[in-house]
Parts: C-alpha cells; sequence; structure tokens
C-alpha cells in the first residue's frame, strides 16, 4: 500500500467511528451548519489580495512534524493581515496533525473562505465540514473514482459548500471534470510517491476548462514562482509547507507576500511600458 492507500483506507474506519458517536441529526445543529458560505472563488480572484491559500499544517506523512508549537488563532490571523485569500486548514489527526477543532479555531477569528484539507471518502465528511464552519472542501481525483467523486460534489454543492478539486496528472483531470466543481488544483506532490515537481501544474494549466479556477499548490518556496504560474494561467496558488516550516508562519508569510507582490508590480509596469 503507498501513503495515500494507506490514509485513504483510515478515513473509512474513522468516518465509520465518528458516525456512530455524531449523528448527522448533530451535526445539523451546529450554529455553523446554516450560516453563509463565504466563496473561496471570489476571495482568490479579490485583486486587492494575492490568490495565496494560505495552509495550517503541524505535520505530514512525508516530512514529519513541520511544526507542532505553532497556534491556529495567530498563525490564521497573521495569513489573513499578510494578504492572504484564504485559509486552508488541515483537519486529518493521523498523518497531519490537524482536527476538526483547529478549523472551529480558524472560523471564530477569520471572516474569509476556509477550505477544510483532508480526505474526503463519504457524505457525512461534508456534513461535518459545514458544521465546523468549512465554505469549500477538498476532493482528490486519485482517491475517488470518477462517478464517486461527481456525487460527492453534487452533495457539497446541495449544502452551498464550493469544492477544490485536487489533480496531479493529466488522466486524472480529464476522468474527474464535472459541472459542480469550482476550482480545479494542481497538486505538484504524488501522493502516491510524495515526491514533488512544479513542471505537473505547467503541464496541466492548459488542459483545465476555463470555467474553473486554476490553483496550483506544494513546492511553491520562491515568489518569483508564483509569477511563472499566474503567467501561464493559474488564478491561485495553496502554500503551507513553506510558511509552517517557519518559526513563525505569520510571518514567513507576510515576507513572502510582500516580496510577490514587489514581483507583481514590477511586472505590471514592464507590461504598461
Amino acid at each position: 500500500m503507498n501513503i495515500l492507500d494507506k490514509i485513504i483506507a483510515r478515513k473509512h474506519v474513522e468516518v465509520a467511528e465518528r458516525r456512530s458517536m455524531v449523528p448527522v441529526k448533530l451535526l445539523e445543529q451546529s450554529i455553523f451548519f446554516d450560516g453563509k458560505v463565504v466563496s473561496m472563488k471570489k476571495y482568490v480572484t479579490d485583486p486587492q489580495k494575492s490568490g495565496i491559500i494560505s495552509e495550517f499544517k503541524r505535520k505530514s506523512p512525508s516530512k514529519g512534524l513541520i511544526n507542532g508549537s505553532a497556534s491556529v488563532e495567530g498563525v490564521s490571523i497573521g495569513y489573513m493581515q499578510a494578504g492572504a485569500s484564504a485559509l486552508s486548514i488541515l483537519t486529518d489527526t493521523d498523518f497531519f496533525g490537524g482536527s476538526n477543532a483547529d478549523l472551529k479555531e480558524a472560523r471564530k477569528f477569520n471572516f474569509c473562505p476556509i477550505l477544510r484539507k483532508d480526505f474526503v471518502v463519504d457524505e457525512y465528511q461534508i456534513l461535518e465540514a459545514k458544521s465546523i464552519g468549512a465554505d469549500c472542501i477538498l476532493l482528490i481525483a486519485a482517491a475517488l473514482g470518477p462517478a464517486r467523486l461527481k456525487e460527492l460534489a453534487a452533495f457539497a454543492k446541495s449544502l452551498g459548500l464550493e469544492i477544490l478539486m485536487e489533480v496531479h496528472d493529466g488522466e486524472e483531470l480529464e476522468r474527474s471534470l464535472c459541472d459542480d466543481l469550482d476550482l480545479v488544483g494542481v497538486n505538484n506532490r504524488n501522493l502516491k510517491t510524495f515526491d514533488v515537481s512544479l513542471q505537473t501544474s505547467l503541464d496541466l494549466v492548459d488542459k483545465i476548462p476555463n470555467n474553473f479556477l486554476k490553483i496550483s499548490e506544494s513546492g511553491i518556496s520562491d515568489p518569483s514562482t508564483l509569477i511563472t504560474l499566474r503567467r501561464v494561467g493559474f488564478d491561485g496558488f495553496l502554500i503551507g509547507e513553506n510558511f509552517m516550516k517557519s518559526s513563525r508562519p505569520e510571518q514567513a508569510a507576510y515576507n513572502f507576500m510582500k516580496e510577490f507582490k514587489k514581483l507583481l508590480s514590477m511586472e505590471t509596469e514592464v507590461g504598461v511600458k
């Protein structure tokens, strides 16, 4: 079994456990459940912001512990003050050290779109996402058959949530596209091997239909890379590890976004001339 297979197998067990402890009727009673969703699409394309979806991630299967002491409150507020367009909060516990409580905490302090970053295999997790204050869910093409992915996307849409579908090759993209998606992310990290290559984004950007927002994810550590990715057609960027490996992720995000804005301004000036 590769890492993704192990995570997905664990998710099925986890969903069954959670459903037995917290029935759907209880999820629907959450104060967040009937709340208005904040649009990830709208915020990512807001010209006043950076297009960056900043991620809170404590650890990963490939890197182990990245940052065990960061505060969700401090980092999430700092990300937004730095100019992030949205937040991505890891809620997987076993492999990424996150929790639903992390997302609730981020929701409490921020009015921006929040992506629940997890491995969705069941409608229950989508109801759960709504109940903890998420605005957008992640559907991973490598973890779901095309028919199942479409079912889950339609269910999320029926709750008013937006959907980011993640792919990492052309075959996944072709088989998994469906009308209910809002954003399509290209993960530069192969979830089966955890190898990273930005070439994945460059190869796939033109294959994503323009009616979806295009997001490049993972392996982005240099602000100049964002200029390259914007030039080829990406609307937004998901960055987590590059910020989280710093002792002060919010400061790392601020420095990164400041440099990106400077490069963007230079790029615009050259375009005008």
